[in-house]
This record gives C-alpha cells, structure tokens and sequence, in this order.
C-alpha cells in the first residue's frame, strides 16, 4: 500500500511536540481522501510569529548562500585584493589630480575652453539651423574639396595663418559674427616690432602649438627699422621703395617686413585653430594689465584675459624742447623719425624740398645726413646737421675717430655744424628759422630730430609695475621678468646684465636677443640674460663698425688700427655674408696676426680698419669696437666675457685678424677724455 505525506510549516515546537504531530499526520489520514494532496496553509496569510526561511536555514545550515565565508577560503582571498586595488586606484587617482593640478598652475598645461558667449548675437532660428545642418547626413559624408566638413575650422598657412572665410557653409562658424578683439589668448604680446617678432618666433619653436596675439599701435605687420636710416635711401627704384622694399649693399633686393601680412591669423579665428597660430591685432593700444587677474584693457574698452604676457613697446623719439614749444608752422615742419609713416613723410618732402635741417649727431642723425646728402649732390638738396658735440657720434667713439667720421659724412656734401645746439625755432617767410648757440641762423624746409628715444612706460604706471630711476624704462630681473608671467624686453627693458649690470639697450640685435630669450622664458626655459648683444652703424656702403658692450667716449681706450682693404667695407661683407642684418649672419673664426710696431694716432690719419678697447677704472675690457672689421663679433664676446686687462691688449688684438698678408703699421692708443695726443703717444711708447 502506498502512502501519502503532506507536510506543512508548524509553530516552533518542541522535540517532543513534533514527534506527536508527526504521528498524527502520519497514522489519521492514511487512505482517506486528502491522503492524496499536501496539507496547504489557509489564506489568511504566514504568522508573525514564525521563523523566515533563512533563519531556519542558517539554523540547521542546510544552504551556503547562507553562511559565513570561512576563514582562508577562496573567496576571502578574492574579496582582500578587490579591497587593496580599490585603495591603489584612488590614491593614483589622486596623486594624478595633484600633478595635474600642480602643472597647470606653473604654466606646464594649458586649459584653453571654448567662449559660447560670442555666439549671443544669432538668433534662434539661426542657431537651430545650424544645428540642424551640422548633424544632418549630408554633413556625415566625407569631406570633399567643394563641400564643408562641418568643423569651424579655417584654413592655416605656415606658423599661425589664417583666410578669411568668405561663404559659411552648413555647419561652419560665421566669423563675422565674431568680435575682432578675442576674449582670451594664451600668449599675449604687447607692441609689434622687432623684439615681438623675436619673442613669438622664440614661442613657436618651444610651443609649436602655442596660441599668440600680437596688439600693436601702428596700421602695419612687424618690420625691421635699420633700412629705415640706411638702405632705403639709397634705392633709386621708386616702385621698390614705395613697397618699402630696399636693396642690401650686394644688390639683393629684400621687404622690410619680416612676414607678409598672409603669415598672421585673424585674431577672432585664434582660440579655434587646433595647431596653434600667430594674429596681429594691428591699430589697437593696451593701456592697462591687471598682474593678478591677467587682464589686459585696450584704449577702446575691449579686456583681453591672458596666460602670459610680454612688453615690447619700444620707444618714441625724443623732441627738442624749443622745437615741441615752437609755433604751429614750426612744427607742422619739423619730423621726428622713428616708424614707415616717418619714412614715407620724409622722403616725400626730400623729393621737393631744397632744403633740410638734422639736429642730433648721434647714429640716427648721422646715418641720414650721409643719406640725405647723398640724395642731395643729385637734386640739389642742401642738408644741415647740427649737434653739441665735437664730432659725429661723439658719445661713442674716441675723439679721434670722431673727427674722421665728420670729414666723412662732410664729403658726403652735408653742412656739418659741430659744437652747436639750436636754441630758438621760428617761422619766417616759408622757412624754418634755426638759431644756434653760437649766434648762427639757417633757414630751412624741413627739420629732423634724431635725439634718442625715449622708452614707452606709460604702461608701467597705470599697471603698477616698477620703473629703473636712473636708466629708465621697465625695471626687469636677468631673466626679463617684471611680474609673475610678465616679461619685458627691447628698448623699454631695463635688465641686469649678469656681466656688466644693469642696463637699458636701444638697438636692433637687442630687440632680437631679448625678445628670443623673453620668449623662451615665457616657455619655461627660465634663462638669464648673458648673450652680449651687439650693435651696428653704416655711414654709407663704404663705412661702418660693429660694438659691443658698454661703448662710451667718457671711457678711456686703447685702439689698434690698419689700413683696409677692398673687402673691408660693409658692401663687401654683405656681399660675402648675403644678410644686411649683420646681427643674424655673425661668424666665428679665428686667424693668427702679425706684430706690428704700435704708434700713438692722430685724428688726420686715415682709419682703415681696427679694433678699439673701452675700458672701466680697473682696467678692464667694457667693451669693443669694431672699426671696419665684420663677422669678428664672437671673438668680442669671449674677450668681454673673459675680461681682457688693459696689459695685454694689443696681444687680445690679434685675434682679430686686422691685419693683412703685406702687415702694415699698427697704431694703439691708451687715453682718457682729458689726455692729449702728447701723453696717448707716451703711454703707448710705454
């Protein structure tokens, strides 16, 4: 007989009580009707009372799911190094957010977010159509030549180029909707010459993807200011010098631009070009910085919100005070030569004028004067130069020398007026009327200051950054530094020379060297400043030097001359060299000299070439020029910077190759501003 069991969940009893039950269960129902199903519980739902299933499982440990992992099992093992790899990810996590953040705030990384706030000015309508456009299956396509790849990307030349976009297609970016002035930028460069374009180009070599906004005052690109005073004068293609374009003295014809104007971005396309570029923000002025915030405010209102920020504004030329006080007439007439726009005043007025006054003898008034007397001999123009010292360039050269060089620009048929100053200016019968401290009077169409310059700061002051009390301009440490991520460099720079002290340059090769080295720190190179850099005059294709160092006629010196050759002119080394710019085409070699008797010499001696020495109160080498003696600049380095003693000079000449096969006389001098040629004679026989 078969028998049927039902069981079914019971109150928690006894031992004794689940026997009974059991018992029950098992001898009362067997073959009665219900024997055949399971006993089922009512409807009324499970007790309070009763235990769960697991509780009655853990109980009895009848299930594992149910009980505790056991010691040393696998999956303690299992759950201890999710734990400890838990704990390594967050801490590299961490230690990765630190880095990150670290080198974000030394300038390592740069974080560059794209401003939707310029995109306010479409309308709806229009902005739900571009979106519309942009995801579209046309724009999925690939890009071809004649349709839009739907990126707001504009066309890149070279460096940091960019054309205007002149149709938008689907997808693309309206950049006429753009403001011209960017919001932000991650190099910001304040003034447009020399020492800019060497600090950008300095950038780029560093940062290939470097975003950089040049703001500059003039209505131009970036261009070179030597040929201004130099070889623009002396082309006689007027087409090529309407174009600015002149001609180097070995005839190779050059632009004074260092870029066209196709090599820079537009500054509103800047922030959307991935590989970085170069906009030229040209007629615009920054006349304030923020330093803490990194804000920089234009004369019209616009803020430029910036990473790191160079100065490079240069100078503006000095003006007579006689001349700035004078009439109306008087000043109208009067030019003060430093940029394109003065170029072009001055060699429009020279086409009719008959004739010209230059006040100043320095190399700026002296490189014109030769210039514009050459042009006069041709057109009968009559050509003035005036200054208070005894001979041209006077503050720099010996007074010897200074002597020779106004014999020279005197055959270049100009009226040299040495010991003088202007002391009134007026307008008298359609002339300028100059008086001179001697009680002289010329009458004049024209008057050209050529005085100095003076540095631009006006910056500094309404930036709060420090001005140099005694050389002027913006006070800077070796590295260029003005500010946390401000630099300052060219001719508003005044910089500790690791070598020579503190000091302020107005040169070309200056600009060059600083701006170069200001870039680089602006990229993290931290350099001091100890490259000497070097500077040049031409009077003419016939005549001219190279200097480096502190070059001051107050200096005592001791100089070695010889006579040149036909290749020792500037003509000739640019015919050898290919470059103009003697500064960018320097040369190191060395070559041994001859011994030569050293004689005192005199100021009616003919200077071929040489080698002068200036000396400080120790008798040590300041520095050195070189008279008609090119691409010997490095050696002049390494004799400043070893410091040459006054003892061995004429040895240290050597070096300097000044002499040729057929060895000439040598003459060496060793004076100061009080000796006579008496005593420069006995010292040298010494």
């Amino acid at each position: 007989m078969q028998r049927a069991y039902a069981f079914v969940r019971l109150p928690q009893l006894s031992n004794k009580s689940l026997k009974n039950s059991y018992a029950y269960l098992s001898k009362a129902h067997i073959g009665s009707p219900l024997a055949s199903q399971p006993r089922c519980l009512s409807s009324h739902g499970t007790p309070a009372h009763w235990k769960t299933k697991k509780e009655i499982s853990i109980e009895h440990k009848s299930h594992m799911d149910f009980m505790p992992v056991p010691q040393g099992s696998w999956q303690e093992s299992y759950n201890k190094k999710q734990q400890s790899r838990n704990i390594l990810l967050a801490v590299s996590a961490l230690a990765f957010g630190v880095t990150y953040f670290i080198a974000y705030k030394v300038g390592g990384i740069y974080l560059h977010g794209m401003n939707y706030k310029t995109f306010s000015a479409q309308k709806t309508s229009e902005i739900t159509d571009a979106i519309v456009s942009a995801f579209s299956f046309s724009s999925l396509k690939a890009a071809s030549p004649e349709e839009g790849t739907g990126k707001a990307t504009p066309p890149e030349q070279g460096d940091g180029t960019g054309a205007d976009a002149t149709t938008v297609k689907p997808g693309e970016t309206d950049w006429s909707l753009l403001p011209e002035v960017p919001e932000e930028t991650q190099y910001l460069i304040v003034g447009a010459g020399t020492a800019a374009f060497g600090a950008f180009r300095a950038i780029k070599s560093r940062d290939p993807k470097a975003k950089i906004l040049v703001v500059g005052e003039e209505a131009s690109v970036p261009y070179m200011r030597p040929p201004l005073s130099k070889e623009l004068w002396f082309n006689e293609d007027r087409l090529e010098v309407e174009q600015l374009n002149f001609r180097q003295w070995n005839g190779k014809k050059r632009s004074v631009f260092y870029e066209p104007k196709e090599f820079y971005a537009e500054p509103k396309m800047l922030s959307s070009q991935e590989n970085g570029g170069i906009a030229l923000l040209m007629g615009k002025k920054v006349v304030k910085l923020d330093a803490r915030k990194k804000i920089a405010w234009l004369s019209t209102g616009e803020k430029i919100k910036y990473d790191k920020c160079l100065i490079a504004t240069g100078g503006k030329p000095r003006n007579l005070p006689v001349l700035e006080q004078a009439e109306p007439e008087v000043r109208s007439r009067t030019v003060l030569y430093r940029n394109i726009e003065d170029f072009k005043r001055l060699d429009s007025i020279t086409q009719s004028a008959q004739s010209i006054a230059i006040v100043g003898g320095g190399f700026l008034g002296s490189e014109l004067a030769c210039a514009l007397g050459k042009r006069g001999q041709k057109a009968g123009l009559k050509v003035y130069q005036i200054f208070p010292e005894k001979g041209n360039m006077g503050k720099v050269l010996p007074e010897y020398l200074s002597k020779w060089t106004t014999r020279k620009v005197e055959k270049e048929g100009v009226i040299v007026m040495t010991n003088q100053s202007v002391t009134n200016a007026t307008f008298k019968d359609g002339k300028v009327q100059l008086s001179t401290s001697e009680g002289l009077t010329v009458d004049v169409d024209c008057v050209v200051a050529a005085i100095g310059l003076e540095p631009n700061v006006e910056l500094a002051r309404a930036s709060n950054l420090e001005l140099d009390p005694v050389n002027g301009g913006f006070l800077v440490n070796a590295e260029l530094e003005a500010r946390r991520d401000i630099w300052v460099a060219g001719d508003a720079a005044c910089f500790y020379d690791i070598k020579l002290g503190r000091r302020r340059v107005e040169h070309h090769d200056h600009a060059v060297v600083s701006g170069r080295l200001a870039g680089e720190n602006m990229t993290g190179a931290a350099k001091p400043y100890w490259h000497q850099s070097m500077f040049w005059s031409d009077l003419g294709p016939d005549v001219g030097y190279e200097a480096i160092g502190i070059v001051d006629s107050s200096l005592p010196t001791v100089a070695v001359f010889t006579k040149a050759t036909e290749k020792d002119t500037p003509k000739a080394v640019v015919e050898e060299s290919g470059e103009n710019l003697r500064s960018e085409s320097e040369m190191n070699y060395v070559q041994s000299a001859q011994d030569n008797v050293p004689v005192a010499p005199m100021d009616t001696e003919d200077y071929g070439k040489g080698v002068v020495f200036y000396l400080n109160n120790k008798k040590t080498v300041v520095g050195i020029l070189l008279w008609n003696t090119f691409n010997k600049m490095s050696i002049a380095r390494q004799v400043l910077r070893d410091g040459a003693r006054n003892e061995d000079l004429y040895e240290v000449a050597k070096l300097f190759d000044i002499y040729d096969t057929l060895a000439d006389t040598a003459q060496e001098e060793t004076s100061s501003p009080a000796t006579t040629p008496t005593q420069a004679a006995a010292s040298a026989a010494s």
